[in-house]
């Protein structure tokens, strides 16, 4: 799996090796070792919140999108959007660094984009027990 790092919004000081490591180790254990490549762009809330008004339908802004381009193959890579700017701001709210909160919600899509969902209660546990092992 190849993990392509793209800083696009440069507010917090992220390691592009750091963060394709971590993704490849969470796609590693969770049983993803296919090919294909895996784009992780931080970008800024507008860019964000246009992406998730476009695809989604929701126009508000979210701390990190994953697109699937292999319907779950792990073949067709993907498409990481983390939000710096939420990243920042949410690294106030629960007294981390904007550095750690990235590097979560690099850990969440990688989890999203290993089948866990988040929509419901049960979902949203085992999500945060998955984002806490890694």
């Amino acid at each position: 799996m190849t993990v392509r790092v793209h800083i696009l919004k440069k507010r917090i000081p992220v390691k592009a090796d750091r963060v394709a490591r971590i993704a490849r180790s969470v796609l590693r254990r969770e049983g993803i070792s296919a090919g294909g490549i895996i784009n992780i762009c931080f970008v800024s809330d507008p860019m964000i919140r246009a992406l998730n008004r476009r695809f989604h339908g929701r126009d508000r802004t979210t701390d990190v999108l994953a697109f699937d381009l292999g319907a779950g193959s792990g073949k067709g890579g993907a498409d990481v959007y983390i939000s710096v700017d939420t990243a920042v701001t949410n690294a106030r709210s629960f007294k981390t660094t904007p550095e750690e909160e990235a590097l979560l919600y690099v850990i969440h899509a990688m989890l999203h984009l290993a089948g866990y969902g988040d929509r419901t209660a049960k979902q949203r546990a085992l999500m945060r027990q998955k984002e806490q092992l890694y």
